[in-house]
C-alpha cells in the first residue's frame, strides 16, 4: 500500500508558463484518496519561494515544506558541516543561500548557472576545489526543455568538467541523489518502499526514486522524455503515462 507519492515539477506539473493538462486535479485527486504528495525538483535556476508561488498560481494547494530543493539540502549541509559557500549558481537563486554561515572554510555550490557559466567563473571553482575546497553539485541532470521547446545542456556537463579537472567527486543534492527521496519520503512518515516517483527524467526521477527503493515510478512522456527514454536507463520505469493525469490513474488503480 502507498503512503505517498513523490512528483517532479517542470515537466510533469507545468511547462514553461502554463500548467499541463490535468496537473491540478491529478495532486487534488492523490490528496482526496488519502495519498501524502511531496514536490521534488532539480530546478537551480529560481528560489524555492517563487516554485511555491508558481505551483499555486497554477491551482496547486502545497505548503512550503512539501516542496523539496537541492539548495535547502546543500544549506543544511554547510551548516552540518561548518562550511561558507563559494556559489556558482544563477543570482536568481541567491536567496536561498542568504542565510548560510560566511565564516567557515569554503565549500563550492553549483547549481544551473546558465550564461554565468563563464571560463572565469568556471576557473576560480575549480581552483577553490584544487586547494581543498569541497564541490557540492545541487543537481547533475544532462539536459531540460528550454523556453523555446528544445533541449538545453544542464548543470551535469558543469559538474563533470569540475571533477575531470580537480579528479574530485563532487558531492550530490537533488536527485537522483538516495538522500534527497528519502528525505522527502520521511517527511510523509513513510518509507521508500511505501512511495511512488512521477517524474519525466527516465535518468534522475526514475531510476533514482527505484535505486533509492522507490515501491514504484512512472515516466511521464512529457517534458524532457524522449522516444526511448522507456529502456534508456535501468531501472526502467515500472510505467510509462502520456501525462501526469494518466499516471494518477496507474497510481489510483
Amino acid at each position: 500500500m502507498l503512503k505517498g507519492v513523490l512528483i517532479d515539477l517542470s515537466g510533469v506539473l507545468y511547462s514553461g508558463s502554463r500548467a499541463l493538462p490535468g496537473a491540478t486535479d491529478a495532486v487534488r485527486r492523490l490528496r482526496s484518496e488519502g495519498l501524502a504528495v511531496r514536490f521534488l525538483t532539480n530546478s537551480t535556476r529560481r528560489p524555492k519561494r517563487t516554485l511555491v508561488d508558481r505551483l499555486r498560481a497554477f491551482g496547486v494547494d502545497l505548503a512550503p515544506d512539501e516542496l523539496f530543493t537541492p539548495a535547502a539540502a546543500a544549506c543544511d549541509w554547510l551548516a552540518r558541516h561548518g562550511h561558507a559557500p563559494h556559489l556558482l549558481i544563477h543570482p536568481d537563486l541567491g536567496e536561498d543561500f542568504a542565510d548560510t554561515d560566511t565564516t567557515g572554510p569554503e565549500a563550492v555550490v553549483l547549481g544551473d548557472a546558465g550564461r554565468f557559466f563563464t571560463y572565469e567563473a568556471l576557473n576560480t571553482a575549480f581552483r577553490k576545489i584544487e586547494a581543498g575546497a569541497p564541490l557540492l553539485a545541487l543537481a547533475a541532470n544532462r539536459v531540460f526543455r528550454d523556453a523555446d521547446g528544445k533541449l538545453s545542456l544542464d548543470a551535469g556537463a558543469f559538474v563533470a568538467a569540475l571533477e575531470h579537472a580537480s579528479g574530485k567527486t563532487a558531492l550530490l543534492f537533488g536527485k537522483p541523489a538516495p538522500g534527497f527521496f528519502a528525505a522527502a519520503a520521511a517527511s510523509m512518515g513513510a518509507g521508500m518502499a511505501e512511495v511512488a516517483m512521477i517524474g519525466d527524467d527516465a535518468e534522475a526521477d526514475i531510476a533514482g526514486a527505484l535505486d533509492a527503493g522507490a515501491a514504484l515510478a512512472v515516466l511521464v512522456r512529457t517534458g524532457k522524455y524522449r522516444e526511448g527514454d522507456e529502456t534508456r536507463f535501468a531501472p526502467n520505469p515500472s510505467m510509462v503515462a502520456d501525462g501526469i493525469g494518466d499516471a494518477v490513474d496507474a497510481l489510483l488503480v
